[in-house]
């Protein structure tokens, strides 16, 4: 996934000269003045602009290595979840057991190393708030049990990991641990739903793969929105290795997913993965884009000449409802409304996380939607740090794609950064269909996105700061000019 690279010494980078004038927005270098120096000596005396201090060192990353092996640990148990298959008083609490180790890990190291509990990055900021808003949100709930519940068993398990992630996943080793974790679990869970439409065990609504477990897999939709998100990277990985053997093996895994997706049923998690093919072929069509959206179009109506029985219709349910043999599609548009009207009704702090489905819901049902479900759970404030805890990393993704995009096939950013793109876009469309907001996908997805970005910066030495359309264009244009005049 992620290539060899030519420069191994992560040191954190204080560059030698400022940012050129050609590149608006980004902060250069402060040139520091000591006193009795000579002006060609004040030159040589630069400091990083104040936002490099978040490129990780390489003592600050050799010194996580301990919390690094927990934090593995503690995500292959997540994944792996031996309590539901393996039930006994030892695996009951062994995620519990390993993620204490990896806050008693890294709790101290981080503050010996940096004398502090995280580095500053807006991610963390945004999270941090998100968490004040939910700890607020408790006692002013409808019911303060269901909310002390959802915050203490699921919420602030993924913000304490979350910060752990971002701090500790600072090396491509480390990250691709990661990475192979979560393509790995995709793997196994879209094996499963094959065997079982093999043997004809289709126990969902009679005809859809069921879930594995209990957990966070244990909804075929919640697992159909795992694959979609480890999907891009995979499909990343297809065009980015340099590996015969590594393409095939990522092609097939590719597939495989695509299939599992397809046996799941889930109407949310298809049209995540049309978007997220779309993105890929506008990302790598340089030209001919409407040709390649066209194409695609007509793959995905052939696709769904060959699907299995019932899979059109079964899409088509989420324009006509009637065409839903168990009505859900009608359910759903019914709670999507409902939480609205909730929303509008406590716009402020809201009815109380995990709140709706018992107290507001007509038919004891979840939202199905993870904004509404924020916006009338938590409010339009814990909504809006929501929504930009997912886009601020996005569009710093994007600004790296566009920045490696010239030396796609050297870089070793384009395509790591393409895929978790990617798997970030596919969740947000998709889980404008689920109620998962205060679960852990999310929160991986947006710590695999900063961990991408602060790995680029160590290498670049620079940091990334997402310019505007206008300032693209004009780059854009005065580059195509150049080639022009040397044409």
């Amino acid at each position: 996934m992620i290539r060899s690279q030519t420069k191994t010494s992560y040191d954190s980078v204080v560059p030698t000269r400022a940012r050129r004038p050609s590149e608006p927005g980004q902060k250069g270098n402060q040139v520091v003045n000591f006193p009795g120096q000579s002006g060609a000596a004040k030159v040589d005396a630069v400091k990083p602009a104040p936002g490099l201090q978040s490129i990780p060192s390489k003592k600050l990353k050799s010194g996580h290595s301990f919390s690094y092996i927990a934090l593995f640990a503690f995500t292959l148990v997540l994944y792996a979840r031996p309590s539901e298959f393996y039930p006994s008083p030892v695996t009951a609490s062994i995620a519990l057991v390993i993620g204490i180790m990896t806050l008693a890990f890294f709790v101290p190291t981080q503050f010996a190393l940096e004398g502090n509990l995280s580095v500053t990055l807006p991610e963390v900021k945004l999270i941090l708030l998100f968490a004040l808003l939910a700890v607020i949100n408790v006692p002013l709930a409808m019911s303060p049990a269901d909310a002390a519940q959802v915050f203490t068993t699921t919420f602030i398990r993924c913000v304490a990991i979350f910060i752990v992630m971002v701090n500790v996943a600072s090396t491509p080793a480390r990250l691709k641990g990661l990475l192979f974790l979560g393509v790995a679990a995709a793997i196994w869970l879209g094996f499963a739903a094959i065997n079982d439409y093999r043997s004809g065990l289709l126990t969902v609504e009679g005809y859809r793969a069921a879930g594995r477990g209990t957990g966070i897999f244990g909804n075929t939709n919640d697992m159909a929105l795992h694959l979609v998100t480890m999907f891009p990277i995979v499909a990343a990985a297809v065009f980015g290795s340099r590996k015969k053997l590594i393409k095939i093996a990522s092609a097939l895994c590719a597939i495989l997913l695509v299939a599992a997706i397809v046996l799941s049923y889930s109407r949310g998690a298809f049209i995540g993965l049309i978007v997220i093919l779309v993105f890929f072929a506008l990302k790598l069509g340089n030209q001919n884009r409407v040709g390649i959206v066209l194409g695609l179009v007509m793959v995905t109506l052939a696709f769904l000449m060959f699907a299995p029985g019932g899979y059109g219709t079964r899409l088509l349910s989420i324009f006509v409802p009637s065409l839903d043999p168990v009505q859900s599609a009608d359910a759903r548009r019914g709670e999507l409304f409902r939480s609205l009207y909730v929303a509008i009704r406590h716009p402020f702090f809201g009815i109380g996380m995990g709140n709706y489905a018992g107290q507001m819901s007509l038919r004891g049902l979840v939202t199905h939607n993870s904004y509404t479900q924020v916006a009338s759970e938590m409010g339009v404030f814990a909504l809006g740090c929501y929504v930009v805890f997912m886009v601020s990393p996005l569009r710093k993704l994007g600004q790296i794609v566009r920045e490696t995009t010239a030396d796609r096939q050297k870089s070793p950013f384009f395509y790591l950064a393409l895929g978790v793109e990617g798997a970030l876009i596919g969740y947000m469309v998709s889980s404008f269909f689920l109620s998962v907001p205060y679960v852990w996908y999310v929160y991986y997805l947006v710590g695999y996105a900063v961990c991408v970005r602060r790995i680029y910066e160590a290498d670049t030495g620079r940091l990334v700061v997402v310019q505007n359309r206008k300032i693209r264009k004009k780059r854009s244009l005065r580059t195509s000019r150049a080639r022009t005049a040397e044409a």
